[in-house]
């Protein structure tokens, strides 16, 4: 066991009874991804819901497969994305908001500032790069698809989440 998920355990067993803190939904491969994870990622639209399906459970999938993809894309080192397309899609999250206070506002509660935002945005962009390098262009999603499977059966995978 990690000691993450060590520390976690602690705090939680040293709260109050019934203050949350925040909840582990998913544990990958020793990586927590937390309800406030979910919820930032909801918040940044970052994660494509179909309309009618839970969208915890689909945002909290979405990010237990890019937690396996990433350590994956980790191992092979793509080439870094240039600093013009980190930005341009720093500003496309930017423009869903009505006020620059409004975005701050969604970064503040979930923890993170534009920096961190910054390097999720990068580490999006090499798992594209990696991507177009491993899996022709013709049925790549079904290609990934089938790769993350694979992954996942490789993978420790703790999924907590129950609606």
């Amino acid at each position: 066991m990690s000691l993450l998920v060590r520390w976690l355990t602690v705090a939680v067993l040293l709260a109050q009874p019934g203050e949350v803190l925040d909840r582990v939904l998913a544990i990958v491969a020793g990586d927590v991804i937390a309800q406030s994870d979910v919820r930032l990622a909801r918040d940044l639209q970052l994660v494509t819901v179909e309309p009618g399906s839970d969208p915890t459970r689909a945002i909290l999938t979405a990010l237990i497969e890019r937690a396996l993809v990433l350590a994956e894309v980790e191992r092979y080192a793509p080439p870094e994305p240039a600093a013009g397309d980190i930005d341009g899609r720093l500003q496309a999250i930017r423009a869903r908001f009505p006020t620059q206070e409004a975005f701050e506002a969604v970064l503040n509660q979930g923890g993170i500032d534009d920096s961190h935002l910054r390097e999720r945005l990068r580490h999006d962009l090499r798992i594209e790069a990696y991507f177009a390098e491993r899996f022709p262009p013709t049925g790549r999603d079904a290609l990934v698809r089938d790769w993350i499977a694979g992954l996942r059966r490789r993978t420790d995978v703790i999924d907590l989440y129950k609606p």
